[in-house]
């Protein structure tokens, strides 16, 4: 019999760096979840990220055990890495922090295929260009 499934939620946190405390501890406590549990299998499974931010979705079961999927690094991150910057601009239309080419993008849109909405990389492009252009990271062809 298959284990009955109560909710499933995404946190992202530092690959190899979780810590019971927060945000670890204030997503798990209130479901009598077991942080110090959870953060040491984290930490085995993403020693080889160490240090990149992912994201990772839980799957919380009715007898408060659980499973959990480690994604790849959000696009925001990956394009930051691209672009050389420490973040994104607060007035993205107006102040522009970076630049990437069109073939870095397709490089992010392929590595994030899997957990984009889309299974055509010509979609995740655009959605990977439409973040950058939300992040004030300009397009240039190349």
């Amino acid at each position: 019999m298959a284990k009955q499934i109560v909710e499933t939620f995404r946190m992202q946190l530092a690959a190899g760096q979780a810590t019971p405390g927060p945000p670890v501890g204030v997503a798990m406590g209130p479901r009598n979840l077991n942080p110090g549990a959870f953060c040491k299998q984290f930490n085995d499974r993403t020693r080889d990220l160490q240090g990149t931010t992912v994201t990772v979705e839980l799957t919380v079961y009715k007898d408060k055990s659980f499973d959990f999927t480690v994604l790849k690094p959000p696009a925001s991150v990956l394009l930051k890495k691209a672009a050389g910057i420490v973040k994104g601009s607060g007035v993205p239309n107006k102040e522009k922090v970076g630049q990437v080419t069109r073939s870095q993008i397709e490089a992010i849109a392929k590595e994030k295929l899997g957990d984009l909405n889309t299974k055509d990389i010509a979609g995740a492009a655009r959605q990977i260009e439409g973040t950058a252009r939300s992040m004030g990271i300009d397009v240039a062809d190349g």
